[in-house]
């Protein structure tokens, strides 16, 4: 079978390198963060609370989420190709939904985990055990794993009609739907409706528990303990919004013909912003990844000291 050519964000090639190195730019940024959130949360022991447990699994997550994408068209820009074969964007779709969702789903695990930590605190080592832990990042996976395969196997039934070309600079599923015969694509809908239900459940489920938080926190006495709260949870609650909204908006929005200026800037919303920004967000406001963060650091200078006396 034939492949697609990827449009991206311009047809004049200068354009187009800008937009591949801002993406680079980027990408190194939610490279580094994530990295060193997974290394920090990994070799210091004072990170060891399921909090931390399921932070290391979104970094790997975001990870995951944004080199299925991002990568490809870097290299795409700098040696001015735009095609891509039939199979590899079977895949990318394949594995960009399966960390969408996958994402989506532990988002809301952090939000529960958040919740029992605040609201039922005395409770919290019984609830949020180490068996629930790894149970709870399992069916993170299994969910994403079943999402992807069903929208990967919806969209690739359908027959394509006219030039294979896709306005956007990954396989994206709506975009992908353009191309369909007829209502080909009505199989495909009927997947994206029910997995929008289903990120609409796991919404509600975040907004029950953050209800609970938030009134619980404005009870509390202490200035710095409400503060504490606030620091923590604010934060994953923007990045949940953010996350949410803009990709439901994109997936969920009526098809036009022609691509548009929202189009792009939703995709660039769900799929570039949230993995760069996480660590950004966890890192800077969080003290006990800061004081982690230096550690590791001050751990490096001393052995690279070490190792220069040898020399």
């Amino acid at each position: 079978m034939g492949g697609f050519v990827l449009m991206g964000f311009s047809v004049k090639p200068e354009l187009e390198l800008a937009y591949g190195s801002l993406f680079l730019l980027l990408y190194l940024l939610a490279l580094t963060g994530n990295s060193l959130i997974i290394a920090t949360t990994s070799m210091d022991e004072s990170l060891s609370s399921p909090m931390y447990f399921f932070l290391k699994h979104l970094s790997f997550l975001d990870l995951c989420y944004i080199s299925v994408t991002v990568p490809r068209f870097i290299l795409s820009t700098f040696m001015g190709s735009r095609n891509i074969s039939f199979w590899e964007c079977i895949m990318q779709c394949f594995v960009f939904m399966v960390c969408a969702m996958a994402e989506t789903s532990m988002l809301t695990v952090m939000s529960y985990d958040r919740y029992v930590a605040i609201c039922l605190p005395l409770h919290y080592d019984i609830i949020m055990d180490v068996r629930t832990c790894v149970h709870g990042v399992f069916g993170v996976w299994v969910s994403g794993v079943i999402a992807g395969v069903m929208h990967t196997a919806a969209t690739f039934s359908i027959q394509f009609c006219g030039p294979r070309v896709i306005h956007q600079f990954f396989c994206e599923i709506p975009q992908i739907l353009k191309l369909a015969c007829s209502n080909d694509y009505l199989a495909e809908a009927g997947v994206t409706v029910f997995t929008a239900l289903l990120a609409l459940l796991s919404f509600i489920c975040i907004g029950f528990s953050y209800v609970h938080i938030f009134s619980s926190v404005l009870r509390m006495r202490s200035v710095e303990g409400r503060a504490k709260a606030f620091s923590t949870c604010l934060p994953h609650l923007a990045v949940v919004i953010l996350f949410l909204s803009t990709g439901a908006f994109e997936y969920l929005k009526p098809k036009s013909d022609s691509p548009t200026a929202l189009d792009m800037f939703l995709t660039i919303m769900y799929t570039l912003v949230p993995p760069t920004l996480n660590p950004m967000i966890y890192s800077l406001r969080n003290k006990a990844i800061k004081t982690a963060l230096r550690k590791v650091f001050k751990k490096k200078k001393s052995i690279a000291l070490l190792l220069r006396q040898f020399d």
